[in-house]
């Protein structure tokens, strides 16, 4: 374990839902996903996992490597599609039924498909609503305000709407970083995943840098801690400065 993981003593014992806790990625590479190692950092602080992922083995290789970090770790993986209302469900109830609460949970699922509006097919184009945005609705299962602004603003109707009831509400925006897909890009025999990979690590970004996993995780974590009590309806920007060089995103 290195000094790179923050500790939270409040979330020693509580329980944590983790979607898209599995990553893809070249054989034996040490990088992590993002939600690899927001669970890992979870993990180390006491935090019982409960993690789903379309594929058991990607989740199962997550589980593996979590214990070998932290062997009195609880980590319990199962395979889940977040697309899918009845599977979802299922998630949830097997959670409880396990540990009788859930305490937090991380929405990690996400993907993107290489297109502009114009050549983009609409199958593809839904196909990434229904996972980065859909998929953050059906956990919670709650109604939001907004159509268009997806998740951000979905953060932040719901964050308001359920902080009287002492429930907070946060989101981890984060710019480019180096994931085991990203890896995997780079690594690629096909010209268009290398092109992919070009435009992804070409950006300028301030720090001179693209961000790490573990960037990502440490926001999530003291997100979930006492650390942020006071933080609800907040978009947390992890991106080396690149969204204020830009003017774009978060």
């Amino acid at each position: 374990m290195t000094a790179d993981f923050p500790t939270y003593p409040d979330l020693t014992g509580k329980v944590a839902l983790i979607t898209g806790i599995g990553q893809v990625g070249l054989p034996n590479s040490k990088t992590w996903g993002n939600g690899a190692a927001t669970a890992r950092v979870l993990s180390y602080n006491g935090v019982k996992i409960y993690g789903c992922d379309l594929h058991l083995k990607a989740a199962e290789y997550t589980q593996q490597r979590l214990l070998k970090d932290t062997p009195q770790a609880v980590v319990d993986v199962v395979t889940t599609d977040v697309t899918n209302t009845a599977d979802v469900s299922k998630f949830v109830e097997a959670a409880l039924t396990k540990h009788g609460r859930i305490d937090v949970l991380i929405n990690n699922v996400g993907m993107t498909t290489p297109g502009d509006p114009g050549t983009m097919e609409e199958a593809a184009w839904l196909k990434q609503i229904d996972l980065n945005l859909h998929s953050v609705f059906r956990l919670p299962q709650m109604a939001y305000a907004s159509a268009k602004a997806a998740v951000i603003q979905f953060t932040k109707a719901a964050g308001c709407m359920y902080a009287s009831k002492g429930i907070r509400l946060n989101a981890v925006v984060p710019g480019l970083m180096f994931t085991p897909l990203v890896e995997t890009l780079g690594a690629s025999d096909k010209e268009e995943d290398r092109e992919v990979f070009r435009k992804i690590t070409e950006h300028n970004v301030p720090m001179g840098v693209m961000g790490e996993s573990i960037d990502v995780a440490n926001a999530a974590v003291f997100l979930c801690s006492n650390a942020a009590k006071y933080m609800t309806a907040h978009a947390l920007v992890v991106d080396g400065g690149i969204t204020a060089a830009t003017g774009t995103g978060g």
